[in-house]
């Protein structure tokens, strides 16, 4: 069974600028800076008319993890994200994608940046799933929680990019 996540961000900027803020790879690079933890790195960036493709990779230590996600696997993780976004007039969406180094359950994500008033919101929808019997659940929570948070550090992120 998967655990839902759902994130809204807003933004003093329009759809345009956050959108470029967030497929840009100088504003990329500048985020991964600020919240990417160890081994982050930008990879496969494209940005086309249409949209964007990226991925990003990033580390988390060992001594990071809980107790119980240490028990099931040792050393760091490695996690990819892989971005696709696609423009819309004056909105974009995209989905995410996420694998985590050794550990059996998927991260997806849909995005979606609107317009709201003079600047934009973008909502996160998406699902967490990790298939390990009797404990996966309690994993899902964790990842849920970590997830959250970074969305919320990459939106302030954004915002500080957007302010300059």
């Amino acid at each position: 069974m998967a655990t839902r996540i759902e994130h809204r961000a807003t933004f003093s900027h329009s759809v345009a600028d956050a959108y470029a803020a967030q497929t840009e790879a100088d504003a990329l690079r500048d985020r991964l800076r600020q919240v990417g933890g160890e081994q982050s790195e930008l990879r496969d960036h494209e940005v086309t008319e249409h949209g964007a493709r990226y991925t990003l990779v990033q580390g988390i230590p060992a001594d990071k993890l809980p107790s119980i996600v240490r028990s099931l696997r040792s050393g760091d993780l490695s996690v990819r994200r892989r971005h696709v976004w696609t423009r819309e007039g004056d909105r974009a969406t995209g989905t995410v994608t996420v694998e985590v180094s050794d550990v059996p359950g998927r991260i997806t994500a849909d995005v979606e940046l609107v317009p709201s008033g003079s600047g934009a919101v973008q909502t996160t929808r998406g699902e967490v799933s990790v298939r390990v019997p009797l404990v996966g659940g309690k994993i899902e929570k964790f990842v849920v929680d970590q997830v959250t948070q970074l969305l919320e550090s990459e939106a302030r992120a954004t915002e500080r990019w957007l302010a300059r």
